[in-house]
C-alpha cells in the first residue's frame, strides 16, 4: 500500500515538474511574442492621427463662406477648446481609467471574455478610448476577433508614441455623434448651436452620450432615450469624484435648447469664386484633390463678401431675365493683385462654367490702351495727330486688302488727337498706329501685361480680335491703375492644415514692368472716356455713364460682334465686366450691347461706397502736365473754347500753341524757338 502511494506522488511530481517546464516555455514564447510585437510596434514608428475633415473656406474678413464635404462635417479642435465638462463627462463613461492604462483595461477585458463565453458569441465590449480612437482612424467597425488584435495594436503604437493628451484630443475629433457630425466640434455646433468650448455640464453629459448609438441616444432622436443616458453619465461622474450630487441634480433639471442643423450646411457664397480657389490649390499650391476635400485645411482668401454681393445684385438686375446673355466679372485690388469678387456666369447651378476665369474671348477695343502704351515708347504722346476717315489698307505687297471700320461708319474725316481717338474709341487710328509700331510690338507688350493667350500678328490684333480671358484683362489694367508694378491674380492669402500650420501664405513682390510715366500718362489718357471735352466726330464712349459715376475713374469699353466689354478702375479697385454668349451668337438688342458697360458703372459705384474719393496722382518726376487744345492737341491759348489739362511724357509736351482760335487783332503766338520745325507726327504721317 505505501509503494503505491510513493509511486503516486513520485507520478505526480513528474507531471507537475512537465506543467511547469512547459508553462515556463509557454511563458517564455509569449514573452518572445509580446516583445516582438512591441518591437515591430516601435520599429513601425508612430501611425499618422490625420483623419477626413471639412476644408473650410474663408473671406478676407474671416467670414466662413463654405466648406468640401460629402455631407460629413468635420472640423478639428485643440483639446484646450473642448469644454472641460465633455472631457470629464466621455472620460468617466467609456474610459474612466483612461490616464492610469497604457492603452488596455485588463479587468473590463476579463469581465467581457467571460460574458462572450457565457453568451458564446461577442456580447460586450471592453474597448479603452485608446483602442477606440484606433478603430475610428484604421479599421472598421465590425464585431470580429480579427478586429480585434488589429486594433490592439495599432492602440499599442498609438500609446507608445503619443502623450494621453493628444490621444484623447484625437478621439473627440473623430468620434462620431450622429447627423453627419464628426468630432464634439461639430457635433456643438449642430445640436446646440455654439462651439464645443462653450457647452455647459448639461449639454456635455448629454452629447457625451450619443457615441453609444447615435440613432438611440441622439436628443433629436429620442429625447427620452438621451435624458436616461445623461443621468447615468452624471452618476457615472459622481462616482468618479468629477463633480457633486447637487451639481448633477442641477443639469438634470436643465433641459437645454436644441438647434438640430449644420451653421454652415446653405453657406453657397460665390461659388464661381469657391471653383476658382479649389483650382489654385490644385494648380498653383499642388495639392491633391483628397486633401483639398478632406484635409481639414482652412483656406483664406481675397473674397470682399460686399463686393460681392454688390457684383451679383447689378448682374441680377441689369440683365433682363428672359436675356440669353451671359457675363464674367472679376474686380481686384490693383495694389496686390487680390481678387474681391467673381462672377463666372448668371446661374451657377444650371452652369459651373466659369466665364471670368475660363472662357476665351475678343477684347475688341479693350485692348487700345496696351497697343498706345506701347506707341508712347515709339514716340507718339496724346497729341499725336493721325487722319480718321475710311481706308482700306493694302498688305503682303499688295496682294490683300484690310478695310476696317468705326462704329457705325462715321469718321472725322480729318486729323484727331491720339487722346481723342482713345476717348471715342477711332478704329482707323488704331490700326494705322498698329501697323507703324509693327504687329510683333502689340504681342510682346501684350505678354509684359501677364495675358498669356496667343495673339495672332495681323492687322485686326489692334481691334481685339485675339482671345483673352476676363481674369488676364482686370489684371493688365491693374498694372496701369498701381503705376507699372507686375501684379498676379491672387485668390489666396493663407493655407493652414488640420492642426493650424501655415503651409503656404501669400507673400507677392513689388517689381515695375511699366515705365510709371507712361503708365500714367495712359490713365490719364483714359479718363477720356468719361470727358465731354474729348467729344469730337463721336461722342466719348463712356457717355451714357457720365450722369451716373461720382468719382473719378479711367478704363476702356470695347465691342465686337458677339462680345462687350468693359474695363475700368480707380487707385483702390480694377473692375473687368464681359458679357455675350455662350456659342458666340452676335448681340442684336440695343439694350444687351450697354450691359457690360451699365454692370461696370453700377458695381463700382457700389462697391466704393463711403470709401475716399481718389484721383489719379501722377509719379513725382517723368511726366508734365500742360492744357491743350483737345481738337488738335496743341498748347491751349486764352482764346481755345476748350481747353484740357493732359499729362505727357516729359519732354514729349506740345510746343506749339493753337492759332485757330485767336482774334485776328491781337498778335498770335509763336512757336517755342527750341523746335521750329513740325513735330515728328507731321512729317511722317502724310497720310
Amino acid at each position: 500500500m505505501e509503494l503505491i502511494t510513493n509511486h503516486g506522488f513520485r507520478k505526480t511530481i513528474k507531471y507537475l515538474r512537465a506543467f511547469i517546464f512547459i508553462s515556463l516555455i509557454g511563458f517564455g514564447c509569449m514573452m518572445i511574442v509580446f516583445l516582438g510585437i512591441l518591437g515591430y510596434a516601435k520599429i513601425l514608428g508612430a501611425p499618422p492621427l490625420a483623419v477626413p475633415q471639412s476644408t473650410l473656406f474663408f473671406s478676407s474678413d474671416g467670414t466662413l463662406i463654405g466648406e468640401s464635404n460629402s455631407g460629413q462635417k468635420r472640423y478639428w479642435v485643440p483639446l484646450e477648446e473642448i469644454s472641460p465638462d465633455l472631457i470629464n463627462a466621455t472620460i468617466s463613461i467609456e474610459d474612466k481609467n483612461f490616464y492610469d492604462h497604457n492603452g488596455f483595461d485588463y479587468k473590463r477585458i476579463a469581465g467581457a471574455l467571460l460574458a462572450d463565453v457565457k453568451a458564446m458569441a461577442k456580447v460586450q465590449g471592453a474597448s479603452t478610448i485608446t483602442q477606440q480612437y484606433a478603430r475610428n482612424l484604421f479599421l472598421e467597425h465590425d464585431k470580429t476577433w480579427a478586429r480585434k488584435l488589429h486594433e490592439a495594436f495599432y492602440a499599442i503604437r498609438i500609446e507608445m508614441n503619443y502623450s494621453k493628451e493628444e490621444i484623447l484630443e484625437g478621439y473627440l475629433n473623430t468620434i462620431y455623434y450622429g447627423h453627419g457630425a464628426y468630432g464634439v466640434q461639430a457635433a456643438s455646433q449642430f445640436y446646440f448651436g455654439k462651439n464645443a468650448s462653450e457647452l455647459s455640464l448639461a449639454e456635455s453629459s448629454m452629447l457625451a452620450g450619443v457615441p453609444k448609438g447615435p440613432g438611440l441616444y441622439s436628443p433629436l432622436a429620442s429625447l427620452e432615450n438621451a435624458t436616461k443616458r445623461q443621468t447615468i453619465i452624471l452618476n457615472s461622474m459622481i462616482e468618479n469624484d468629477y463633480i457633486n450630487k447637487e451639481t448633477a441634480q442641477k443639469a438634470k433639471e436643465t433641459v437645454p435648447t436644441f438647434v438640430g442643423k449644420h451653421p454652415h450646411k446653405t453657406v453657397e457664397a460665390a461659388p464661381y469664386f469657391q471653383d476658382a480657389v479649389k483650382n489654385a490649390l490644385k494648380n498653383q499650391l499642388k495639392l491633391n484633390e483628397q486633401t483639398i476635400a478632406l484635409g481639414g485645411l482652412k483656406v483664406y482668401t481675397t473674397l470682399d463678401l460686399k463686393q460681392q454681393e454688390a457684383a451679383e445684385k447689378q448682374i441680377q438686375e441689369t440683365i433682363a431675365s428672359d436675356s440669353e446673355i451671359q457675363v464674367g466679372l472679376i474686380a481686384m485690388d490693383p495694389k496686390n493683385g487680390h481678387v474681391r469678387a467673381m462672377v463666372g456666369g448668371r446661374d451657377y447651378e444650371q452652369s459651373p462654367f466659369n466665364r471670368a476665369v475660363q472662357a476665351v474671348r475678343q477684347p475688341g477695343s479693350t485692348i487700345k490702351p496696351l497697343l498706345y502704351y506701347a506707341a508712347l515708347s515709339q514716340g507718339f504722346t496724346p497729341s499725336s495727330t493721325l487722319r480718321s476717315e475710311k481706308t482700306t489698307f493694302k498688305m503682303d505687297d499688295n496682294r490683300s486688302e484690310y478695310a476696317p471700320h468705326n462704329f457705325n461708319n462715321k469718321y472725322a474725316d480729318g486729323e484727331i488727337t491720339l487722346a481723342q481717338a482713345l476717348a471715342v474709341s477711332d478704329n482707323i487710328y488704331a490700326v494705322k498706329t498698329h501697323l507703324f509700331i509693327g504687329a510683333e510690338t502689340l504681342i510682346k507688350t501684350v505678354k509684359k501685361f501677364g495675358i498669356s493667350t496667343k495673339m495672332d500678328e495681323v492687322p485686326s490684333l489692334a481691334l481685339g480680335t485675339s482671345g483673352v480671358r476676363v481674369i488676364e484683362m482686370a489684371n493688365a489694367y491693374s498694372q496701369f491703375a498701381n503705376g507699372g508694378k507686375k501684379v498676379t491674380p491672387t485668390l489666396i492669402t493663407r493655407v493652414e492644415d488640420y492642426n493650424g500650420n501655415v503651409i503656404y501664405e501669400s507673400n507677392p513682390e513689388a517689381e515695375k514692368v511699366l515705365d510709371p510715366a507712361k503708365a500714367f500718362v495712359m490713365t490719364q489718357m483714359m479718363t477720356g472716356m468719361f470727358d465731354k471735352k474729348l467729344n469730337g466726330y463721336a461722342k466719348v464712349t463712356g457717355n451714357s455713364l457720365i450722369d451716373d459715376i461720382t468719382r473719378p475713374y479711367a478704363g476702356k469699353s470695347g465691342s465686337t460682334e458677339t462680345d462687350s466689354w468693359m474695363i475700368g478702375f480707380t487707385p483702390q479697385l480694377v473692375t473687368a465686366v464681359w458679357a455675350g454668349h455662350d456659342v458666340g451668337k452676335p448681340i442684336t438688342l440695343t439694350a444687351e450691347k450697354s450691359y457690360a458697360k451699365n454692370i461696370w458703372a453700377k458695381f463700382m459705384e457700389e462697391s466704393l461706397k463711403g470709401k475716399p474719393v481718389k484721383g489719379f496722382t501722377p509719379p513725382k518726376e517723368g511726366v508734365k502736365g500742360v492744357y491743350v487744345n483737345p481738337e488738335n492737341g496743341k498748347l491751349a491759348s486764352k482764346d481755345c473754347p476748350v481747353r484740357r489739362f493732359t499729362y505727357f511724357v516729359a519732354g514729349t509736351e506740345p510746343t506749339e500753341y493753337c492759332i485757330d482760335h485767336l482774334d485776328h487783332n491781337n498778335e498770335k503766338p509763336v512757336k517755342n524757338k527750341k523746335d521750329p520745325k513740325d513735330p515728328w507726327y507731321k512729317r511722317i504721317f502724310n497720310w
